[in-house]
């Protein structure tokens, strides 16, 4: 009889770990998303419009927060999750989203400190993005570092479970208020509640986190080239580039059939925004299901064919998904077109942080994996909205789908030039 690869102990800390780790993820995307869903009844609060100045700092903030912020995180956690471990880099990247939120939830309006307020919400999103842009590496590397083998695939998933699960509570924070607050409350006071929730859900999972068990030894700490973006380039140059080729088409589809795709709905299909909130909050939590599913199969079929799979199949069928989508008017045949895309993006999502993860030594890898992921987050998930939007505006919408496809045909090629066996992840501890 072939001996157990974990003790029945061994096994329930290595699931706890996962669970600790991916809480923290979980508020780290409900309170950025709580942002965006709660602007609407805030901005007047902090940009007055008849003062042009605050509205520009508006934009820029907002701007600069989501974007700028993710690589520097990315290259800040990661550096410390390689130098200082795992486990306080998640630490200080959920305490950093606590305040943030915390702050935000306390703020003074417009109308009792002027420009003051608006540059203090800036301020505090700043602090949220860069937070944000650290979780996704740490996070990644740690629960590819606790999963237990050969369900690598199956554990990780977990991750875009949590991902996918802080923006669906973010809605459903955001429905419950305005179901029993007014629309005047909202805009006074209301809005600040989803605030104070997330720096709430932010304790706890620090509690949960603390408890974790570190997943670097400190002689991987203490080695001079850990976190060194020097010792990156020089030696890890094509697993870097390899990451960024297949992030960059993920990140894209993910945010188009995700976060763009309520407009979509609304603007090129014509749907009433109800009838679309309704089927994305759908197609979301069936996406969120999918997540371990995938994840499990990439166990069974391995992870370079799942990669393959979602680079092909997002190439063929981008084009003809959206193109149908624009002439829809049935919500059904709307939502199962929808799940058709997740579902394909799934491949790639349920391991997306385990298959960065298995190209970096453990040296460099919450680095490798937070930057390259930030990079092509920020330039081709963030932009995708406005690149879609801007499209359209010039009348050329398909030329978006298009534009989706050719990355997708890159991710597939990248997907060529994984390992057909992972090599890293098989010496660690």
């Amino acid at each position: 009889m072939t001996t157990p690869l974990y003790s029945a102990e061994e096994r329930r800390k290595r699931i706890f770990a996962i669970v600790g780790a991916s809480s923290g993820n979980l508020v780290e995307w409900f309170d950025f998303y709580v942002y965006a869903f709660c602007a609407i009844y805030f901005a007047p609060a902090f940009f007055p419009s008849s003062d042009p100045t605050t509205q520009l700092l508006n934009t820029a903030g907002v701007f600069a927060a989501g974007f700028l912020m993710r690589p520097i995180g990315g290259w800040l956690f990661g550096r410390i999750a390689d130098k200082h471990g795992r486990k306080n880099s998640m630490l200080i990247s959920v305490t950093m989203m606590c305040a943030g939120s915390l702050v935000i939830a306390c703020l003074p309006t417009y109308a009792s400190i002027g420009a003051l307020a608006p540059a203090l919400l800036l301020l505090a999103r700043l602090f949220q993005g860069l937070s944000v842009g650290g979780e996704y590496g740490t996070t990644a590397t740690y629960m590819s570092e606790v999963a237990l083998k050969g369900q690598r695939g199956f554990f990780s998933s977990f991750q875009y479970v949590t991902l996918i699960g802080g923006q669906l509570l973010a809605v459903l924070v955001v429905v419950i208020l305005q179901f029993l607050l007014s629309e005047g409350e909202l805009r006074a006071w209301g809005w600040r509640i989803p605030f104070v929730i997330g720096a709430m859900a932010a304790v706890i999972a620090m509690f949960l986190r603390r408890s974790l068990e570190e997943t670097t030894t400190a002689a991987t700490r203490a080695n001079k080239e850990a976190g060194s973006l020097a010792s990156l380039f020089r030696h890890h140059k094509a697993a870097f580039f390899t990451v960024l080729g297949y992030t960059a088409g993920g990140s894209l589809i993910f945010y188009t059939f995700t976060t763009y795709m309520q407009k979509y709905l609304v603007n090129s299909a014509g749907m009433s925004v109800k009838t679309a909130s309704a089927i994305m909050t759908g197609a979301l939590f069936v996406y969120m299901l999918m997540q371990p599913l995938f994840g499990m199969l990439s166990d069974r079929i391995g992870r370079r064919s799942s990669m393959l799979w979602f680079g092909g199949l997002g190439a063929l069928c981008t084009v003809p998904i959206l193109m149908t989508l624009q002439g829809v008017s049935n919500p059904i045949v709307a939502f199962l077109l929808i799940i058709l895309a997740l579902a394909i993006v799934s491949f790639y999502t349920s391991i997306s942080g385990l298959v960065k993860a298995e190209m970096f030594p453990p040296e460099v890898r919450a680095l490798g994996v937070g930057l390259s992921y930030a990079v092509a987050n920020a330039a081709f998930g963030g932009s995708a909205e406005y690149v879609a939007l801007g499209l359209k505006s010039l009348g050329h919408q398909e030329t978006f789908y298009w534009y989706v496809t050719g990355m997708m045909v890159i991710a597939f090629f990248v997907a060529f030039r994984l390992p057909r066996e992972a090599s890293y992840l098989h010496h660690d501890h």
